[in-house]
């Protein structure tokens, strides 16, 4: 196989994979769209019927809400997880002397070991 083939094919290769990921792209984006049911049967009988076409016109015609979109679901996302890990990560000292109250109660830590604890803690 000569080097230029070799370099075609893997271009070819490359749009390939990108057509479907642009694909993909615009069709979630029409799923997630505040559009009427016809509106989007239309776009996607619009975009298999004639492809190149309806995707070209759908990014002229929804590029820019298209990423707004995106952006405020990736934020959402962001926030979303930046809540889940402060709602994990932070524990208050009453909590973890709660904790260290009832192992001593229940036994399982001595009360040399719980006062050692307390004063990590208080400290």
């Amino acid at each position: 196989m000569p080097l230029m083939d070799l370099f075609w094919t893997m271009l070819w290769f490359f749009l390939f994979i990108a057509w479907i990921w642009l694909m993909i792209s615009i069709f979630s984006d029409i799923f997630r769209r505040d559009m009427s049911g016809w509106g989007k049967a239309g776009w996607i009988f619009f975009i298999i019927i004639l492809p190149f076409l309806g995707a070209l016109i759908y990014l002229i015609a929804n590029g820019g809400d298209m990423q707004q979109r995106t952006m405020s679901d990736m934020a959402a996302a962001e926030k979303a997880q930046q809540e889940y890990i402060r709602s994990v990560a932070t524990t208050s000292t009453a909590d973890e002397l709660a904790k260290l109250a009832d192992l001593r109660n229940s036994g399982h830590i001595t009360q040399e070991e719980f006062d050692a604890q307390k004063a990590k803690l208080l400290a």
